[in-house]
């Protein structure tokens, strides 16, 4: 197949995983605003379509003559998507939001003297870490237990009750994306500064790990699972 500016990114991220790289590459949204066609994206970022597209194209089809296996979610149920998103990233996040905390107040601490755009990340770090706890803790502790409730018992009452949450978590999910698409600008793309330290580079180098795990996270409640009810 060859993808078209018709193609939404979320479509094209749930067919070809790799694609995220290079929608991350050009700034392009394939999890909060991934609905939307690429067109709009190529306007929006004043990005050249063909060059894009044929990136895209190109590396899918080598892409395709490899041996991947890729998990068609729309044959799954709710509860395997619901529990493959605790085990996958609702886990490790409790985590990792407060070890790598302790990284990013350390190398403020140390460095921010030099580094005033440390200050800042620190403050919006912070904020995402305290926006994700609470939303996790939402989803596992109200959310997800309605959505495998309604697999067993569905009802349109209890359907309503589940788009309104979704509403919400929607709404967090916006915030946070542009919560770690203000790290990755202060960052630099979470590229260190020469005089970097083992600890300073560490930092950035998981909070580019955390950016990823976040995205495909996101990408995979809002495209797949919100958006199946």
């Amino acid at each position: 197949m060859k993808f078209t500016v018709e193609h939404t990114p979320a479509n094209i991220v749930k067919v070809f995983p790799k694609s995220s790289d290079l929608f991350k590459k050009y700034r392009i949204d394939f999890c909060c605003g991934g609905n939307r066609p690429l067109q709009e994206s190529f306007a929006e970022k004043d990005l050249e379509p063909q060059v894009v597209l044929d990136e895209l194209n190109a590396s899918y089809e080598e892409w395709s003559k490899e041996d991947h296996e890729v998990v068609d979610w729309d044959a799954k149920s709710l509860s395997d998507i619901i529990d493959h998103i605790r085990h996958t990233y609702h886990a490790p996040l409790m985590e990792e939001l407060p070890a790598l905390g302790q990284f990013v107040t350390k190398v403020y601490s140390r460095h921010g003297g030099t580094h005033p755009e440390l200050k800042e990340l620190y403050r919006i770090y912070n904020d995402f870490k305290v926006e994700m706890e609470e939303h996790t803790i939402k989803e596992e502790n109200e959310v997800f237990p309605l959505m495998k409730e309604y697999e067993i018992n569905p009802s349109e009452e209890l359907l309503e009750r589940i788009r309104i949450a979704n509403g919400g978590l929607e709404d967090d999910h916006d915030g946070v994306g542009n919560m770690l698409k203000e790290m990755r600008k202060i960052t630099g793309d979470f590229i260190p500064p020469i005089d970097a330290c083992g600890a300073y580079r560490i930092t950035y180098a998981r909070l580019a790990e955390l950016e990823e795990d976040t995205f495909q996270h996101i990408h995979l409640e809002n495209n797949i699972l919100f958006k199946r009810l």
